[in-house]
C-alpha cells in the first residue's frame, strides 16, 4: 500500500478545463466502503477527488485483493484506462465518504487535444505515479525476500544442528544411567562439550556471513596430524551410523601448520556432511594428503554421484544449492572464506564414473633462513 504523491499542478489545469466541461462533468457522491468502479469493468472515464479517500485495489495471482494506493483530495484515477482503452486494472473504493468529479472518456481525450500542456502534465504523473509504484515493489519485494531468507537460515541450522543434539541427547542419557562408570560420565561430558563447541562455531560462521565482512584470523601452530584424527574420532561414528565410511588413503602428514582450529574444523564437518548427505543410501568417503614444497592439499573424494554439470560453475557462490532437500546453499561459500583467509584455495571436481572431489590447501610454514656466518 502506498500514498501517491500530490498531483496539483495537472489538477490546477485541469480545474479550468473543467469550467469548460461542466456540461458533462458529473459531480458524484460515495459512502464509505462504496465501489466506484471494479477492476475489469469498461474504463469509461476519469475521477478527480474533491474530498474524502478512495482506496484503490487489486486482484493479484492467487485471488488475494492487494490494497495498491489511498487517494486523498486533489488527486485523480482511473486515466490508465481511458488512454489505453482497455478494462479496469484495479478497483476503486470510497474509504470514507467521498466526492468526485467524474470526466467521461472521450471528453477528457478532446481535453488533452486541445491542451498539449495538459496532455504534457498528465504524462509527467503517471510517470511519477508509475516510479513511486516502482519504489515501493521493490521495497516490498525485497522485505519478502529477506523473510525468505531468515526461514531458509532457521531450516538450515535445524538440519546441521541436528546430529550434535542427537550426541548431546545420547551422552546425556550416558552419563544420567545410574551404572554409568566415572569414565563413561567423563567421556560423555567430554562429547557434550565437543558438540556444543561444534554448534557455536556453525552459529558463528552463519552471523559472521551475513555481516558481510572479513576478519584477521589467530592462526596458531598446530599439529595437523593430531587435528585430523581428532576429527575423525568424532565423525567416524556419525557416518558409520549413515552407512558412510570415511578411510584415509594415507596418513595425515605429521606436520605443524598454523591454523585457526574451529574454523578449520568447520571445513571438515561441512565438506564431510555434504558427502554423507549425497549418498542417501550408503557410501565412502575418502581423505587423501599430499605434500608440497609451499603447501599441503587435503583432498575429499566421495562415491555419490558427483556434481551436477550446471551447479559447478556457481558451486562457491552464496545460496548456491542443488540435489538437496535443506541447507541456504551457503556452506561451502563459507567454507571457501575460511581456506582463503588461512592463505589457501579450495576447488571441486567431479569425473566420469567417479564421485565429488573437493580439495584445499594449506600453506606450508617458511622456514626461517640460515643466520649468516663470518667469512661465509
Amino acid at each position: 500500500m502506498t500514498d501517491l504523491p500530490p498531483t496539483g499542478s495537472f489538477i490546477g489545469l485541469l480545474a479550468a478545463e473543467l469550467h469548460d466541461l461542466k456540461r458533462t462533468a458529473q459531480k458524484r457522491s460515495y459512502r464509505a466502503g462504496q465501489i466506484i468502479f471494479m477492476q475489469g469493468d469498461v474504463g469509461d472515464g476519469v475521477y478527480v477527488v474533491e474530498e474524502g479517500c478512495v482506496e484503490i485495489s487489486a486482484m493479484v495471482d492467487g485471488g488475494g485483493n492487494r490494497v495498491l494506493s489511498h487517494l486523498g483530495a486533489n488527486t485523480f484515477f482511473g486515466e490508465m484506462a481511458v488512454l489505453d482503452g482497455l478494462p479496469r486494472s484495479a478497483t476503486a473504493t470510497a474509504q470514507a465518504d467521498t466526492v468526485v468529479f467524474f470526466i467521461p472518456g472521450d471528453e477528457m481525450l478532446r481535453a488533452l487535444s486541445r491542451s498539449p500542456e495538459l496532455l504534457a502534465l498528465l504524462v509527467r504523473e503517471f510517470s511519477l505515479r508509475m516510479r513511486h509504484f516502482d519504489r515501493r515493489f521493490i521495497e516490498e519485494l525485497l522485505q519478502t525476500e529477506r523473510l525468505t531468507l531468515v526461514g531458509r537460515f532457521a531450516q538450515s541450522v535445524v538440519h546441521d544442528f541436528k546430529n550434535p543434539l542427537n550426541i548431546i541427547g545420547i551422552a546425556a542419557d550416558l552419563a544420567a544411567d545410574q551404572n554409568a562408570t566415572a569414565e563413561h560420565r567423563a567421556e560423555a561430558k567430554t562429547q557434550i562439550i565437543r558438540q556444543v563447541n561444534r554448534m557455536t562455531n556453525m552459529t558463528n560462521e552463519l552471523l559472521e556471513f551475513t555481516r558481510g565482512s572479513s576478519r584477521l584470523v589467530p592462526l596458531e601452530p598446530t599439529n595437523y596430524r593430531e587435528f585430523v584424527s581428532e576429527f575423525l574420532e568424532e565423525i567416524v561414528p556419525e557416518a558409520a551410523e549413515k552407512s558412510v565410511k570415511i578411510e584415509c588413503e594415507c596418513a595425515p602428514p605429521e606436520m605443524s601448520l598454523a591454523l585457526d582450529r574451529g574454523r578449520l574444523l568447520h571445513v571438515f564437518y561441512n565438506l564431510t556432511n555434504n558427502a554423507i548427505d549425497m549418498m542417501p543410501g550408503g557410501g565412502t568417503i575418502t581423505l587423501r594428503f599430499s605434500e608440497g614444497d609451499q603447501e599441503l592439499v587435503t583432498e575429499f573424494e566421495d562415491t555419490g554421484p558427483g556434481l551436477a554439470p550446471e551447479i559447478e560453475p556457481r558451486l562457491f557462490r552464496p545460496f548456491a544449492t542443488h540435489g538437496k532437500a535443506h541447507g541456504t546453499g551457503l556452506g561451502l561459500s563459507i567454507c571457501k572464506r575460511i581456506i582463503e583467509e588461512h592463505g589457501g584455495q579450495i576447488r571441486a571436481q567431479s569425473a566420469p564414473g567417479r564421485g565429488a572431489v573437493f580439495s584445499f590447501t594449506l600453506p606450508r610454514p617458511v622456514a626461517p633462513l640460515a643466520p649468516c656466518q663470518e667469512g661465509g
